[in-house]
This record gives structure tokens, C-alpha cells and sequence, in this order.
């Protein structure tokens, strides 16, 4: 039987998975005033943020009429959620070197004063916030990360999935897939999941090989072939049959730097939109800055998005031989740029929607805009889990990893990492060494 224990939940977690609240069955969850005062100044936002911290708000508004939140409100689960403020707790000092006036240092007075007056209760500051748990560990606090979204698989030690498999089999019956074009899968091969990658080799010669696709027990031929593009390695191959297939509507691809996920991406969306199977192009990310942020920027959201934009309009002039193609198509409509800031709302149908970056974006903002995908529409998601920029999320906390994870089992989507950078052999090397 687990311990009660007392919870100091932070804002960041809030703002991070507003349905946090409701997650911390048979404990005491405590939240400080100074965290509703945080919360307060994302309200009027209308992007993610905003709409978790009015959840939150509303929430503990609705528990106001089963009891008063100085004293704690039992909601299901045998959990309690009350608001604590330090003033309230006598004999606390805070500690010589912290300034009382900031919020992390309002909370770590509150889970101090918790544990002076809870002898022998477990007192946890949960947190999303990296230095608040260095913080509160070097003054004797127990603080950790909130979990409930982690990949515990991958966290564990396992890798994450790739999309492929390699499989030897009798030499028998890769002649028979070159002959018949499928070869039905046997127990005699690993569990594949729904739209796998294969590359099969022969148990006699290991250079008498084919790649295919799993589908419905079956392994099926590629289909690569787009436009004037050539595939320069079998993972490559697999990316663009993932980026063709009808049948496949959410594609992931992630992989290092200079790899070819953006390209491959971009060449396979011109290609459904110029045989007419998409109306337009829609490109989103979660705009999240490498390094010294640019601040405000002037100007209308084309103007705003236009430094964000800079990869795809890089890799239509590597395409295309220049970019004022990109522009035409942008002006007409043809290509639509949606920020991940002003995407709740919308439905993108018969659209080829391109996700940059998807690995600094949450879960939840993920979710957000997969569910935008209307009929006729195919999404990508592209990233590289090594270079993540957001606060507060990780390698196994991301949006892109915990998709992949969580979909790899569904008939409706595909995943690729691409592990060969293609850009130069200078941007592999540092992609690999640095």
C-alpha cells in the first residue's frame, strides 16, 4: 500500500498538462498562492498555455462549492487539492541567499513550512523546471520531474522505435517476393507493427536482399518514385513511400541534421498537390528559438514567421533552383503558414500539412494539431529528438517521441528515422561528433 504523501505542484507542470490536476490519485496535492498568481498572467492568452491556465482556474472555482481550498477539497480519486500560502506557515525561514519576492522561492518557503509541520508525511515538489529541482534538492527538499507523459520504454533504455526492421530469410523467399511482389509474413519473423520497413536478406547471401513495407500480415513492394528526386539510402526509400502512400495519412520522420527529412517532405507535397490529390500545402511549428530570442519582431504574421520559415524556403530553392516559386504559391494560397500559436480552431482538409520541428512542441500540442486533420489531409511530423529547445520537455517527454510510441501500433500511421546525414559530409561529421 503506497504512503500519502504531500504534493507542491508547480505552475509549469500545469501549464504543461492542465488535466495535471486530476493526476495524483490518493495524495494531498498542494497548490501555493503564488502559482494562481502565475496562472493569472497567462489567462488572457489564446494559444495552449492560455487555455490551461483557464482550465485550471475554472477548475478550482468549481471546487469552491464543495469546501473551502485553505482546507483542502477531497475530488475523485482520494485526492485532496488545497491553496497554501507561506504567510501561513509559522516558523518557516526561508533560507539566507533567497529572494522571497520570486515565485519559485514563494514555493520552496511553502514546501519547506509543509515539511516543518508535517513531521514524518513525505512532502514532493513537483516540477517541470530543471533549476526549482536542483533548488530545492540542495536544501534538503525531495523534488521531481512530472512523468505522467514520459515514454518510460524509451527512459528505461530502450531505443526508440525506428520504423525498420532488418530480416534474414530463406533464400527461397526473397525469389519468391521478386516473383509474386509479397511474401506473406511466418512465425519465423519478428512481430512487425502496421506499415513497418523491411530490408530482407537472403540466409545464403547476404547481398541477394529486397525492402518492402508490412501490411496486413503481408510484406508489399515500395513505391519511392517522385518527381526527378533520387533516394539516396534505403531509409530515404522508406521515408518517401511513407510520404506517398494514400493509405497512410500521419507520417514521422525524424533523424539528425542535414538528413533529408524537410527535402523529402517538401519534394512529396509538391507531388500530391501538383497531381491534384491535395488542394494546399500547410506548414506549421512551434516557434521556439535556437539561442538569443529575436524578440518582438514587426511587421504582419508572414513577416513574424518569415525567420521560421527559413529551412523550407532553403530547401524549395534546392529543389526548385530558387525560391520566389515558394512566395508565388504563398501569395495564391496554394501554401498556408499556421503558426502552432493560432491553430486551435481550425480543419485542414485535403491538405498536405508539414509539422517542422515537432519535437520542441508537448503532447498536448501535438494532439492539438493532428486533431486539426480533416478528410483527404496527410500530416508529417518531422524532428530531431537531440536538438530540443523547449523548457521543460526532454527526449522522452516530447511531442514527436511519445507520438511515435504511442501510434507505431495503427494502420493510419508510418514512422522513418533517417540515420544518414546527407547534407555534406562536413554537417554529418559534426551532426555525429559535436
Amino acid at each position: 500500500m503506497s504512503t500519502r504523501k504531500i504534493l507542491v505542484v508547480d505552475t509549469s507542470v500545469l501549464l504543461h498538462d492542465m488535466q495535471s490536476i486530476h493526476s495524483f490519485p490518493g495524495n494531498d496535492v498542494v497548490l501555493p498562492l503564488v502559482v494562481l498568481e502565475e496562472l493569472d498572467r497567462f489567462k488572457e492568452r489564446q494559444d495552449l498555455l492560455g487555455s490551461s491556465a483557464r482550465y485550471v482556474n475554472r477548475f478550482l472555482d468549481q471546487l469552491r462549492k464543495n469546501g473551502h481550498l485553505q482546507n483542502g477539497v477531497l475530488v475523485p480519486g482520494d485526492q485532496t487539492v488545497r491553496v497554501e500560502s507561506e504567510l501561513r506557515l509559522l516558523g518557516t525561514r526561508m533560507p539566507t541567499g533567497l529572494d522571497v519576492g520570486k515565485g519559485d522561492n514563494q514555493l520552496i518557503a511553502v514546501a519547506l513550512g509543509l515539511q516543518e509541520s508535517h513531521p514524518g508525511t513525505v512532502v514532493v515538489v513537483v516540477t517541470k523546471d530543471i533549476n526549482l529541482r536542483v533548488k530545492c534538492d540542495a536544501l534538503g527538499l525531495t523534488a521531481e520531474d512530472y512523468c505522467r507523459d514520459h515514454i518510460r520504454s524509451v527512459k528505461e533504455g530502450r531505443q526508440m522505435f525506428s520504423g525498420n526492421e532488418n530480416i534474414e530469410i530463406s533464400d527461397r523467399d526473397v525469389d519468391s517476393f521478386y516473383v509474386m511482389k509479397e511474401l506473406a509474413t511466418s512465425e519465423d519473423m519478428p512481430d512487425l507493427f502496421p506499415n513497418q520497413f523491411v530490408c530482407c536478406s537472403s540466409n545464403l547471401d547476404p547481398k541477394k536482399s529486397f525492402l518492402a513495407i508490412h501490411k496486413n500480415g503481408k510484406l508489399l513492394p515500395l513505391n519511392y518514385k517522385c518527381n526527378s528526386i533520387t533516394a539516396r539510402s534505403k531509409e530515404q526509400k522508406f521515408a518517401l513511400h511513407a510520404l506517398l502512400d494514400p493509405e497512410i495519412p500521419l507520417v514521422s520522420l525524424s533523424g539528425l541534421a542535414g538528413s533529408g527529412k524537410t527535402f523529402l517532405t517538401l519534394c512529396a507535397a509538391m507531388h500530391g498537390f501538383g497531381d491534384k490529390t491535395y488542394k494546399r500545402i500547410v506548414i506549421t511549428r512551434s516557434i521556439e528559438p535556437v539561442g538569443k530570442d529575436l524578440g518582438f519582431l514587426p511587421g504582419d504574421i508572414n513577416d513574424k514567421m518569415a525567420p521560421w520559415l527559413s529551412p523550407i524556403v532553403d530547401n524549395f530553392r534546392q529543389a526548385f533552383g530558387e525560391s520566389t516559386f515558394f512566395e508565388m504559391m504563398r501569395s495564391r494560397g496554394d501554401i498556408d503558414v499556421a503558426p502552432l500559436s493560432f491553430i486551435r480552431g481550425r480543419t485542414f482538409s485535403d491538405a498536405f500539412i508539414i509539422v517542422d520541428e515537432a519535437q520542441n512542441t508537448t503532447i498536448h500540442e501535438l494532439k492539438t494539431i493532428i486533431t486539426r486533420t480533416g478528410k483527404g489531409s496527410k500530416i508529417v511530423l518531422l524532428g530531431d529528438t537531440d536538438q530540443i529547445d523547449t523548457p521543460y520537455i526532454d527526449s522522452y517527454s516530447n511531442g514527436l517521441t511519445i507520438a511515435v510510441e504511442k501510434l507505431k501500433t495503427s494502420v493510419l500511421t508510418s514512422h522513418v528515422t533517417l540515420e544518414r546525414g546527407e547534407r555534406s559530409e562536413l554537417a554529418t561529421l559534426a551532426g555525429q561528433m559535436l
